[in-house]
Parts: structure tokens; sequence; C-alpha cells
């Protein structure tokens, strides 16, 4: 099986055209390597998958024969991703909230002034 296919069946991408550009843009990788997304797939490979500033690691068990449901996912995978990937997010998170709050936009013509003398008085 294909891997954009094999990706899309066992709904890590929603639509299988979005797995063929993570494929093209060099998101999947096996052993450090690239992919295309014609790349046939058998059991036992390790894949490398990066969504979402998170690589994801997952190991191949079985080929599905066509899209599975949710529930049926897990035997056709295995998420061997490491808890220090999910970590990582949480610190990108705190490190955007750090400089400003969320939804308060750009700031105004006051706010950039207030930085200013803010700065001034700093130097």
């Amino acid at each position: 099986m294909r891997i954009d296919k094999y990706l899309w069946c066992i709904r890590f991408f929603k639509t299988r055209s979005i797995a063929t550009d993570a494929c093209k843009k060099g998101h999947i990788k096996i052993d450090g390597t690239n992919l295309k997304p014609s790349k046939e797939i058998f059991g036992n490979e390790e894949i490398v998958v990066r969504k979402n500033q998170i690589n994801y690691k997952i190991k191949v068990l079985d080929i599905p024969p066509s899209r599975v449901g949710a529930k049926l996912v897990d035997l056709y995978r295995k998420d061997l991703t490491p808890k220090e990937e999910f970590e990582k997010t949480e610190l990108l998170k705190y490190a955007k909230d750090y400089y400003r709050k969320k939804g308060t936009g750009r700031p105004t013509k006051k706010d950039r002034r207030d930085i200013d003398d803010y700065n001034d008085g700093n130097e």
C-alpha cells in the first residue's frame, strides 16, 4: 500500500491529498530519508511524521484493506511517540503567551507608544 494511502487509512490525515502534500514537503520519513507519496509500505516499519510541530513515531503493524474506523486504528499501527515531543508544544505555547495575550491582536498606537516609553526608560 502507498504511504499516503496508509496514513489516510489509519486516520492520521483527514484527506489523502493532505497526506500526499505532507510527503512532498518532506514531513514523512523512514530511517531519516524523505518519502515520496508512492512509496510502498510493508509491515514492521517505523515512520516518523511531522505534524503540528510534533514528530510522531508510528510502527506499522498491518496494512488495512481500506479506511478504518477510529476504534480499529490501533490494530494497524502502534504509537511510539515520546512524551517529550508533546512537552515541547507546551513550552511553545507559553513562549507565545509571554509577549502578548491571545486574542488581543496587534498593538494599537497607544500600546506601541507605551512600549517605546517603557523601553526608553530602561536604556
